[in-house]
């Protein structure tokens, strides 16, 4: 099954709870598709990041690992896509990761892209948008030799400040566990 065939068959589930009505009003057409080619423009920069990861996914453990470093974030193509890189040390060792954010303009969403210098491929591609300040990001991965989706969530976001959360799910959306926080500090703090 394919990413967004997957992610069509996890949101039909969530949103099976509220069918829709069987009259359509004016107020309920679609609203004209937010460009946004410059959502993540405030993330550009350098950041203070604080990272701590949940060390065994879906066991019921609390035992979290904590990690600090920088990442640093470069437009691309005037910033419809950015190079996000991020290296950070802790207890529990050195992470190194690359990520590229690609914005699909027909689409009006953006497809995430990491890796990390331990695996040297780019994972399958996360996508969603922001709205009203929050922005959501769906995929799927392999864990433990499942396919799982993947939720990653940015929120919180000052000029100086932003809040990263990945969550897992192993039941089409149901639940999530989340696994992974970031939050960033800008370096040189905004004026």
């Amino acid at each position: 099954m394919n990413v967004r065939a997957l992610l069509a068959f996890g949101l039909a589930l969530m949103l099976a709870g509220n069918p829709p009505s069987g009259s359509a009003h004016a107020a309920d057409a679609p609203a004209a598709a937010h460009d946004g080619s410059h959502d993540f423009d405030f993330h550009m920069g350098s950041w203070k990041t604080h990272i701590s990861r949940l060390l065994h996914p879906f066991t019921g453990s609390t035992e979290w690992v904590q990690y600090d470093g920088i990442s640093t974030v470069s437009p691309v193509w005037n910033g419809k896509a950015s190079l996000f890189e991020l290296q950070a040390s802790g207890p529990a060792g050195h992470l190194e990761g690359v990520g590229l954010r690609l914005y699909d303009p027909q689409a009006h969403q953006w497809n995430l892209n990491w890796t990390n210098s331990t695996v040297g491929r780019l994972d399958g591609a996360m996508t969603g948008e922001f709205r009203a300040g929050r922005g959501d990001f769906y995929g799927q991965e392999s864990f433990n030799g499942r396919v799982i989706l993947v939720r990653n969530s940015f929120s919180d976001i000052t000029p100086n400040a932003s809040h990263f959360e990945q969550a897992f799910s192993a039941d089409y959306g149901r639940t999530w566990e989340t696994n992974w926080i970031m939050t960033f500090e800008r370096m040189t703090p905004a004026r």
